[in-house]
């Protein structure tokens, strides 16, 4: 078996970004964009991962170590070059992996075959492998240029021939070397260019002139785009929902609309779930078998229990833990609550830090109050109870089993198990009262308060 060493680039600033937010920490289908990379290495086997980042990226290191705890990081403290940045992690090239592949903290949509397949070459000898594409228009993108089946050069655009640019076969920027002359062909790159950077793609000639050989894998122009700016993120976003949605479609899910359904790269699913159009699905959600979610929800950090129905027009909030059967219906929130199979919460409501027992049903315009301004308290609630229409919970408090809430009541007590609990104030008539008030404000008084 050979051993994998991935060096994952993700040093840029992405200053056409016009964000703070590190570039390669944007977020695509939920998770940063070094996140999908480093998914993608770990996927394809690698023994090491080495993070190249800037100054001051902490928040990039602690992503990483996050995703990948064993990974290293190293800092880039100059900017001289892709091929500067790879030789910052020298220490890791130094172990004397088999292969090397570089990749881009940016670059979020390679598939771990990919990855796999630049490796290649390399076990027949190759050694430098250049993962290529074909953009619908190649300006302004290195050229490979390729004699008899083999990479003889990478011809940027402004040094390419007119023969030179009309070849459509472009350089997506990652790179697999021999581990054992890995670290000799990156010494023997040099500056003498207007930049005076050290460029990786002068690998090529390097190798070229030591007698080994290069080759290219060439790959589909949707999972090489690189993100530098807001439109290529929103276009990295576009294309990986639609790898998200024939994912779920081919697991046995139905989409009703599948263009309108967003999905994180995390999201599970069983099979035989319907999907309502316009839902949302945020990052750590599990949907379990039969479920439906209907139309207009938004969903994050929530499990969905088995024949649960969803929606229209609900948030499941992170902690929710809805089980089998349970009904969540139109303009109802659960956050950080646990409902029993076949609780039903349909209408207008709002269940935060409860926990609710089997078959209880939870009535229209019921609040959870859990936060009196400083701390959040949790509610507890039976099985088999009943919540009237409009009633107050106030936390911390807990309904026994088989308990029933009077409509509109204010509960601040614990309610004992198959007690009828009214909290409310009785309601008074003032005979008159509304007519003599319309009366003042005709007249231009104001009521006595």
């Amino acid at each position: 078996m050979r051993q994998l060493l991935v060096i994952v680039l993700a040093a840029g600033e992405g200053t056409r970004m016009l964000s703070s937010l590190p570039k390669v920490l944007h977020a695509v289908a939920g998770r940063p964009m070094v996140s999908h990379v480093l998914d993608a290495a770990l996927a394809a086997g690698a023994a090491k991962i080495a993070v190249v980042v800037g100054p001051d990226h902490d928040k990039v290191a602690a992503e990483v170590r996050r995703v990948a705890p064993d990974a290293e990081v190293f800092v880039q403290s100059e900017r001289r070059g892709t091929a500067h940045a790879v030789l910052a992690a020298r220490s890791a090239l130094e172990r004397g992996y088999d292969d090397v592949v570089v990749m881009y903290g940016d670059t979020p949509l390679v598939r771990p075959e990919t990855i796999g397949a630049l490796r290649g070459p390399l076990a027949g000898g190759a050694a430098v492998t250049v993962l290529g594409f074909r953009p619908d228009d190649p300006f302004g993108y290195g050229r490979l240029v390729t004699q008899g089946g083999a990479l003889v050069a990478i011809r940027e655009e402004k040094d390419a021939s007119e023969a030179e640019r009309a070849i459509g076969l472009c350089n997506a920027g990652l790179m697999a070397l021999d581990g054992r002359a890995a670290l000799d062909i990156l010494d023997r790159i040099g500056d003498a260019n207007a930049k005076k950077e050290f460029y990786l793609t002068d690998a090529v000639e390097v190798a070229r002139g030591l007698g080994r050989a290069s080759m290219v894998h060439e790959a589909a122009a949707e999972e090489v785009v690189g993100v530098n700016s807001r439109a290529q993120l929103a276009e990295a976003e576009a294309i990986l929902q639609g790898r998200l949605r024939r994912r779920a479609l081919d697991g046995g899910v139905t989409l009703v609309a599948p263009e309108t359904v967003f999905l994180s790269a995390d999201t599970s699913f069983g099979r035989d779930v319907i999907v309502e159009p316009n839902v949302v699905f945020g990052a750590g959600v599990r949907v379990e078998d039969s479920a439906t979610i209907r139309a207009f929800s938004h969903i994050e950090g929530a499990h969905v229990g088995a024949g649960a129905i969803v929606g229209p027009f609900a948030r499941l909030r992170p902690g929710a833990e809805l089980g089998q059967g349970v009904h969540v219906g139109n303009f109802v929130e659960i956050k950080a609550s646990d409902l029993a199979p076949g609780v039903k919460v349909n209408h207008l409501s709002y269940v935060g830090d409860t926990s609710v027992g089997a078959n209880t049903n939870i009535g229209a315009g019921t609040i959870t109050c859990n936060y009196d301004g400083f701390r959040k308290h949790r509610t507890t609630i039976g099985a088999n109870a009943f919540v009237g229409t409009n009633s107050l919970l106030v936390a911390p408090v807990t309904v026994g089993d088989g308990a029933y809430l009077g409509t509109g009541s204010v509960i601040t007590e614990d309610v004992p198990a198959d007690a009828l609990a009214i909290g409310r104030a009785r309601q008074v008539n003032k005979p008159g009262l509304a007519a003599r008030l319309r009366a003042k404000l005709s007249a231009g008084l104001a009521p006595k308060k």
